[in-house]
């Protein structure tokens, strides 16, 4: 994959132009490093150990090919965020990103699947998260939203029975905050050199709605309320565990499946295998959280 000064030159899909994406996400990081302090010197150096943990929005469920000994339930694409990032800087990659996980599943064994965390080691230099939004039931809310009660949605070749979205409980994302909190100490006791970036979930619904997220006016209240708090609690567990952020959520608002460089899906009738999946970043939006990443660490040639 060529690089340029550091940043990623991937070809992605849904019409971006990546100048322009990496010109914005570095006036972005710009701005972030201005109220956030200067960036220290990355001790992520090409050849480190970079683990990757996570749900769907880091596996990359819909972008193509897997990776070679992926589990079949967790989807780990070439083309995921985690994927541009090591072949960019040359890094040692163990993705553990699965489908459908949630904090409890990073932390402890998902039945025939280990915990994500035990790849983490004293050699790792680098470990990203992108987590939560199952716990919080946030992409299945969305599906929801775009289906009848009483009629049923089809993915991966299995159907499930359409409900009504039911918004989070409070003691769930006091839950959450607490979990996320000690998989940031455990990555910090496990591998005291590395990095760890948590990586913010993309923005999914524009303020106007399209399309392809039309859902009810309640429905549309839920899930960006939804958004909001987990973006928050994440923000608040990296502040107080020294662990960096990438803005994901507010680099992505213009690039909705409604605007004209979407970097996810809308409620796509198309799903696994092999087909774009409903509320899931796609190509576009793989290569910008990567750009970001690369900005964000201070890599250069």
């Amino acid at each position: 994959m060529p690089r340029r000064s550091g940043v990623i030159v991937a070809q992605a899909r849904g019409g971006v132009t990546l100048r322009n994406l990496a010109l914005a996400i570095m006036a972005f990081a710009t701005v972030s490093c201005t109220s956030m302090g200067d960036i220290p010197v990355s001790s992520v150096q090409p050849g480190s150990r970079y683990v990757a943990l996570g749900s769907s929005f880091a596996a990359g469920p819909g972008l193509g090919s897997y990776r070679p000994g992926t589990p079949p339930r967790c989807t780990r694409a070439l083309g995921n965020y985690p994927s541009l990032v090591s072949e960019s800087m040359n890094l040692v990659l163990d993705d553990r990103t699965c489908s459908g996980a949630t904090v409890a599943n990073i932390l402890g064994p998902w039945g025939e699947l280990p915990a994500q965390i035990d790849a983490v080691d004293g050699a790792t230099r680098l470990v990203t998260v992108t987590v939560g939004g199952n716990d919080l039931d946030y992409v299945g809310n969305l599906v929801m939203s775009g289906c009848e009660p009483g009629s049923s949605v089809s993915f991966a070749g299995r159907s499930f029975p359409c409900t009504k979205p039911v918004a989070p409980a409070e003691e769930t994302y006091a839950t959450l905050e607490r979990n996320l909190t000690k998989l940031a100490d455990e990555v910090a006791q496990r591998a005291p050199e590395a990095r760890l970036v948590f990586v913010q979930y993309l923005t999914l619904l524009p303020q106007e709605m399209c399309a392809q997220t039309q859902m009810s006016a309640a429905n549309a209240a839920l899930a960006r309320e939804t958004a909001t708090r987990l973006a928050a609690i994440t923000d608040r567990v990296a502040a107080a565990t020294g662990a960096t952020v990438i803005k994901s959520d507010k680099l992505s608002r213009d690039h909705t499946a409604c605007d004209a460089e979407p970097w996810s899906q809308g409620n796509v009738p198309s799903a696994l295998p092999g087909g774009a999946v409903p509320w899931h970043p796609n190509a576009a939006g793989h290569t910008a959280i990567a750009q970001a990443l690369a900005v964000r660490l201070g890599w250069t040639d």
